[in-house]
């Protein structure tokens, strides 16, 4: 079973006695569990089994209802949940998500397109992606407090100084265009807030960032065991319903975290004539394997490949370069020893 949340939690006793429990969550081939260990008065461990069963929502309503009891009983967690109050922030983070969550309920949704159709030209300009110059929620606050001056627009959290000096024309002229009823500084904000709503909507985003790490890590469990058999991207694809392009990102990342992934490689690149394989073997040690353009450029250029013949030549590329890589790899390590 693989354990996706895990949480120790300790009860004073008295006589300057601590009782340690832990709380946590596991999931194996889709069924959810969930287990509270805890001594016995004579010290012997005891597992209580809470939740059993397919059903993310009653498996998250019985986690939360179980340990709001225990934590009426006198426990409290050592390192602090994602599912606990928003009470747990302080300072500016609180008022950071304070500042997110009113844009939220005052969107502006006219010069909320504006900006995001400025920031997809830009980063096109700039062969970047959108969200390195300013993410969903930065531009969310920007239109909803419409800054008209650079000293405001760096009080919009994740928009600092040196994206201010490099956008702030473009910016500051869209937010023009409207007329704002507030003012800045934004310090107006928490007054503004209902605070009871404010942490429901917080521990909503908080049970959502943790369903999405539990359903990522289901998914790279079952990425995992498609590749151990042999399967191809497309067996990937049909199963997980990802893009092409995502598969190879995880397939990559699971490859430095030192899991197995030959298998895969394999099955992808048998297709690939060996002549062409060699080929970008030996583009690789000429061009070093940080970048894959170079190597297709060796090769012999891009000219005649287009489209999905293009993306499928990069693709394979990349997974010839997860073994060229740690063949390097077993060289050094030979050579160091």
């Amino acid at each position: 079973m693989n354990i996706v949340f895990l949480n120790t939690l300790e009860k004073e006793t008295g006589e300057h006695r601590v009782v340690s429990a832990q709380v946590s969550i596991g999931e194996e081939q889709g069924i959810w569990n969930v287990f509270w260990n805890e001594p016995d008065n004579k010290g012997k461990p005891q597992q209580a089994h809470w939740y059993q069963g397919m059903s993310w929502d009653e498996m998250l309503s019985t986690f939360r209802q179980g340990l709001k009891e225990k934590i009426r009983g006198g426990f409290r967690p050592i390192v602090s949940s994602d599912l606990e109050s928003a009470q747990a922030l302080s300072g500016k983070a609180r008022i950071t998500q304070m500042l997110t969550y009113y844009c939220e309920e005052h969107p502006n949704e006219e010069v909320f397109e504006k900006l995001r159709t400025w920031r997809r030209e830009q980063a096109a300009r700039e062969g970047k992606a959108p969200y390195i110059l300013a993410t969903n929620r930065v531009l969310r606050m920007i239109s909803v407090f419409l800054p008209q001056s650079k000293e405001e627009l760096q009080q919009i959290p994740g928009f600092g100084e040196q994206k201010t000096g490099m956008y702030a024309g473009d910016v500051l002229k869209l937010t023009a265009e409207s007329t704002r009823t507030n003012s800045f500084p934004l310090d107006w904000v928490p007054k503004n807030v209902d605070v009871v709503k404010f942490e429901a909507w917080l521990l909503a985003q908080k049970e959502q960032k943790l369903r999405m790490e539990l359903d990522r890590e289901a998914s790279k469990r079952k990425l995992l065991e498609i590749a151990s058999r042999g399967g191809s991207l497309a067996d990937l694809q049909a199963d997980l319903t990802m893009p092409r392009r995502e598969l190879l990102l995880w397939v990559e990342e699971l490859d430095r975290e030192g899991y197995d992934l030959d298998p895969l490689v394999e099955a992808e690149l048998v297709s690939i004539p060996e002549e062409e394989q060699i080929k970008a073997w030996n583009a690789f040690e000429s061009e070093g394997d940080r970048y894959l353009k170079p190597v297709l450029q060796r090769m012999g250029g891009t000219e005649g490949l287009k489209g999905k013949e293009l993306d499928r030549a990069y693709e394979w590329l990349r997974l010839l370069r997860l073994r060229f890589r740690k063949e390097k790899e077993n060289v050094n390590t030979q050579a160091a020893s």
